[in-house]
C-alpha cells in the first residue's frame, strides 16, 4: 500500500512467516498479546515507523474456520466487514459490523479471484463444534471465523486507519475439532506441542480426527503462500510491486 509501512497482525507463528516481506511489519499472537503488540507498534495514532515511514494501513491475516458449506479448506476470503459481539443493556449479545477498506479489499480481490468477499466473525475463543460453527453464521451472517480480525478492526479504528482481513479456510464447518488440536496454540502464537501430545496421551481415539485436521492444515499453508505471492510485497494487491 503506498504512503507508509504495513502492518501485518496474525494469530499463529507460520502464518506471521508467511506474511513477512518488503514493506510490511509483522505482529503475532492471539488476544491481549495481540493486542498488545498491535499498540506498542502504533503507539500514539498515525505514529511514524522507524525510517519516518508512517503506519499505512493494517491487516489481518492467516487462517480462519469455515461457518458455511461452500468453504472449503484451502479457500481464500476477503472480509467486506468484521463482526463481533457487543453487550448490550439487556444482557443479550449482538453483533456489530466493522466495515473494512473498500477499495483496498477490491484491489485484493483482484489478486485473489478465486477469493470470496463475505463478512468474518472475530470471536475471542475457538469455535469447535459444527454446531457452533453453524450457528455463529446463523446469528451473524458471517461465514468464517478466526480470533485477531476484530482486535484488528479495533486498533485500527482507535487510530483512524485503514485495515483489510484476508484469510485462507482451514476447517470446515461440518468438522468438530478435537481438544488435541486446541491444545498446541500459545498466547505468543508458537505451538505446544508438548500440550498436543498430552492431549493425545489422554484421549489417543482422537488421533485419526487429528490427522485429518493437520491435512487441511497443510492445503491450508499452501493456499496461504501461494495467496501471499500473489498480494504482493506490500499487501496491495499488486504482485512484484
Amino acid at each position: 500500500m503506498a504512503g507508509g509501512m504495513v502492518l501485518v497482525a496474525a494469530g499463529l507463528a507460520f502464518e506471521a512467516a508467511i506474511a513477512a516481506g518488503d514493506g510490511v511489519r509483522v505482529v503475532c499472537g492471539q488476544g491481549t498479546v495481540l493486542a498488545a503488540r498491535l499498540q506498542a507498534q502504533l503507539g500514539a495514532p498515525r505514529r511514524a515507523e522507524p525510517g519516518g515511514l508512517p503506519c499505512a494501513g493494517l491487516v489481518s491475516f492467516g487462517t480462519a474456520g469455515g461457518l458455511v458449506d461452500g468453504l472449503r479448506p484451502g479457500d481464500w476470503i476477503v472480509a467486506r466487514a468484521v463482526r463481533h459481539g457487543g453487550a448490550v443493556p439487556s444482557g443479550r449479545s449482538r453483533y456489530q459490523a466493522v466495515p473494512c477498506d473498500e477499495a483496498w479489499s477490491l484491489a485484493l480481490l483482484r489478486a485473489l479471484p478465486r477469493a470470496v468477499h463475505a463478512d468474518i466473525a472475530g470471536v475471542s475463543a475457538p469455535v469447535a463444534a459444527a454446531a457452533g460453527k453453524r450457528a455463529l453464521h446463523a446469528a451473524t451472517g458471517a461465514q468464517a471465523a478466526d480470533m485477531e480480525s476484530q482486535i484488528v478492526a479495533a486498533a485500527a479504528l482507535a487510530h483512524g486507519l485503514p485495515f483489510v482481513c484476508c484469510r485462507v479456510i482451514v476447517d470446515p464447518v461440518e468438522r468438530d475439532l478435537p481438544p488435541a488440536a486446541l491444545a498446541g496454540s500459545r498466547p505468543d502464537g508458537s505451538v505446544d506441542l508438548p500440550a498436543v501430545l498430552r492431549s493425545l496421551l489422554r484421549n489417543p481415539k482422537q488421533l485419526p480426527a487429528l490427522l485429518a485436521v493437520a491435512r487441511d492444515a497443510n492445503r491450508a499453508r499452501q493456499a496461504l503462500k501461494a495467496g501471499r505471492r500473489a498480494i504482493g510485497q506490500g499487501f496491495d494487491g499488486m504482485a512484484g510491486s
